[in-house]
């Protein structure tokens, strides 16, 4: 099964891309045909209709229709998630994701409105036929040390995201 890591955050220094980084490297190492969006690279173009795109917005689009799963990390914005992140999916042809499996990570300053946030993603996601794992991983920007993850728990939180969100796609995969 092809997975594709996608970290929802435009921002250069996004906390976001620390974490998604992490969740890739993971999801590496359990399965090599895995590949990364990071939205901080500021390669995905605003999308302006029915027009031509540059390689990387093209090459992102085709990444998330071919993957079986899908691991998404998303900041939240004022009480929504990432603009950037909807942006990217208006690429993407729903008539080429049903059935894929997708889990996601959601990231705040402090605790509050994850679950609204997940409801949000939850709801795009359903457009395109994707079944959402349940169990997604809140976390707030208390886990960086020094642009890293100091937290073991929240690694461990993400690792199981990771493990269960294959889980489903695996047990879905075999019907």
């Amino acid at each position: 099964m092809k997975i594709v890591v996608i970290s929802g955050s435009p921002r250069k220094t996004a906390n976001t891309q620390i974490i998604m980084k992490y969740v890739n490297e993971y999801a590496s190492s359990k399965n090599p045909d895995t590949k990364f969006i990071n939205l901080s690279d500021g390669e995905i173009e605003c999308y302006r209709g029915d027009i031509e795109y540059n390689e990387a917005t093209k090459k992102a689009a085709k990444d998330i229709m071919d993957a079986d799963i899908w691991l998404i990390g998303s900041p939240i914005y004022n009480s929504f998630f990432s603009s950037a992140l909807k942006n990217l999916f208006e690429y993407v042809d729903h008539s080429k994701t049903e059935g894929k499996v997708a889990g996601m990570t959601i990231l705040a300053a402090e605790n509050i409105g994850f679950t609204d946030v997940q409801t949000m993603i939850t709801q795009l996601l359903s457009y395109f036929g994707v079944i959402t794992n349940p169990k997604a991983v809140y976390l707030t920007t208390e886990i960086f040390t020094e642009n890293e993850i100091s937290d073991e728990g929240a690694k461990d939180k993400l690792k199981e995201m990771v493990d269960g969100t294959l889980k489903i796609a695996s047990k879905l995969k075999k019907e």
